[in-house]
């Protein structure tokens, strides 16, 4: 039986960045992931993300996706507690929101769970999400280990 389409979302606005917002809640991410591309004004995030569609149709078992969030035209990219120093860190997205500056610009913050955020200042606003495959081996330490003090 063929798995589900790949979700695949653009944001150029702030309420289109909403909806990407939605779809990475509680996505995991490992601080050895976050590529901040400074020469091509990118930033990608590798995550790990529920699949809210499929849990919400009625999915009985929560099914975790592999994906890319990518951030075009970024003018500076700046974190706050992120360890880099740890690449094997996992933090847990809440969302990301965007605050307009001089149009078309803006900055898009990604909030993280423990109070880490990356701080993308942008030309205009271009992000796209993009499922990558099913992670059905579950990557066992990222997709069922709770997020504690501990890491």
């Amino acid at each position: 039986m063929p798995g589900p389409d790949p979700l695949k979302l653009i944001a150029l606005d702030a309420d289109d960045l909403a909806v990407i917002s939605a779809h990475v809640q509680d996505a995991r991410v490992q601080a050895s992931d976050i590529v901040w591309r400074q020469d091509e004004k990118r930033l990608v995030v590798g995550i790990d993300r529920l699949d809210w569609e499929q849990t919400l149709s009625g999915g009985t078992e929560p099914r975790r996706s592999i994906a890319a969030l990518r951030f075009d035209r970024v003018l500076a990219c700046k974190s706050r507690n992120i360890d880099l120093a740890q690449p094997r860190a996992v933090l847990e997205l809440v969302g990301i929101e965007f605050h307009p500056g001089e149009a078309p610009g803006g900055s898009a913050l990604l909030l993280f769970s423990h109070g880490e955020a990356l701080r993308l200042d942008v030309e205009c606003l271009e992000c796209e999400l993009t499922d990558l495959g099913t992670d059905d081996l579950g990557t066992s330490d990222l997709a069922m280990a709770p997020l504690g003090p501990e890491g």
